[in-house]
């Protein structure tokens, strides 16, 4: 059975710890009423707490900016946050370049990787998967180096300069409310009350030390944020670093990936020359083609045709719409674009399955099958 003295020890502990609060209460009411006085720090000290207070803001807001550019997608950053908070493993996502390139290397190879068009889409779907692996890459090195330090500071130096700073603001309230109560004592001193004044008295110089103590340990914390701001320098040098790197790569795929391509000229004078018109089709060929206008040889490159005859007369050639794209087996025939324009004829010899096509100065034969003759 506990005594009555280290209850009443108890007590009087709980009586006075409830006796400081009301007063900071009533000095913190007084304050907002401009009935109070109150303990106004120092210039430098104001400074130095307006910049910790614009450093934390900061650096919250590029450290949620960041995040966002990494991860666009704010559901999968509240997913991450959550794993986050659980002390559970993010999970491993595959990025959209990565989702890209493997849809056009399944669709290359469907088509057939023998195909100037299924060849082309493995080569992009390759280029993409490499640079996904590269913003990975960029991805990571940015969380390490960046966005963790960001993240440390807030959630460690950066509370800790908070706790202290509300301590003080607690010390302050207990030294205003000392100076109130001295003031008040002293208004109304007599000589029975002398007693009251000199402890009144006591407990001014106890909260002022206090106070001094409290301010001194405050300000050491916030005059680092001096190392901070140097600390988190190197760390935005290393996340420039990082997107240096990542661009580059980027820059050296697409490079290798245009060699690799080249150019795909497809003439369409030949339909201007009939009067026939160009089908979106051909447009975006054409228009794939010019992208790649300054890069080396082709990846199928077309051949002089092999079989050389003598041009017939205007009025045996017809006009053809070309139903399906066909690319050429060997240099005698001609490779094809769906809904393109070409004219056609038949020669002496040849299967009747096949004709002879006209693409401006291109010749070559293409199966009937392939073709809607016009007239």
């Amino acid at each position: 059975m506990m005594d009555f003295n280290s209850m009443n020890s108890k007590f009087k502990k709980f009586a006075g710890e409830a006796s400081t609060v009301f007063n900071r209460a009533v000095q913190f009411t007084e304050e907002k009423l401009g009935t109070a006085e109150k303990t106004v720090l120092d210039a430098h000290f104001e400074n130095l707490l307006v910049r910790a207070e614009k450093t934390k803001q900061w650096t919250e807001q590029i450290k949620r900016s960041t995040e966002a550019l990494i991860q666009p997608n704010p559901n999968q950053r509240m997913e991450d946050l959550l794993y986050e908070k659980l002390d559970r493993r993010k999970k491993e996502r595959v990025t959209q370049y990565e989702i890209l390139g493997t849809n056009m290397v399944e669709a290359g190879n469907d088509f057939g990787p023998g195909t100037s068009y299924g060849n082309a889409l493995v080569k992009c779907g390759q280029a993409q998967l490499q640079i996904g692996n590269a913003e990975r890459e960029f991805m990571t090195a940015t969380v390490n180096n960046f966005l963790t330090p960001l993240h440390n500071f807030l959630e460690g130096d950066m509370k800790t300069i908070l706790k202290e700073k509300k301590i003080l603001e607690t010390k302050r309230l207990d030294l205003d409310a000392a100076k109130s109560k001295l003031r008040k004592a002293k208004s109304q001193s007599t000589q029975q009350q002398d007693d009251v004044v000199a402890k009144a008295e006591a407990d001014l110089r106890s909260a002022q030390a206090e106070f001094d103590r409290q301010a001194e340990i405050t300000k050491i914390l916030l005059e680092g944020i001096n190392s901070t701001h140097a600390h988190h320098l190197r760390c935005l040098n290393d996340f420039i670093e990082a997107q240096i790197k990542f661009f580059a790569q980027c820059q050296q795929y697409m490079s290798d990936l245009q060699r690799q391509l080249g150019s795909y000229n497809v003439n369409s004078s030949s339909n201007s020359s009939t009067g026939g018109g160009t089908s979106s089709g051909v447009l975006g060929a054409t228009s794939a083609a010019s992208s790649f206008s300054n890069s080396s040889a082709p990846l199928r490159p077309s051949a002089p045709p092999a079989i050389q005859v003598t041009a017939p007369t205007p009025t045996e050639k017809k006009q053809a719409r070309v139903l399906y794209d066909y690319d050429a087996a060997d240099s005698s025939e001609l490779s094809l674009l769906a809904d393109e324009l070409i004219m056609v004829y038949r020669v002496q010899g040849l299967d009747p399955d096949w004709m002879m096509a006209e693409r401006g100065s291109q010749v070559g034969k293409v199966p009937t099958t392939y073709l809607e003759v016009l007239g």
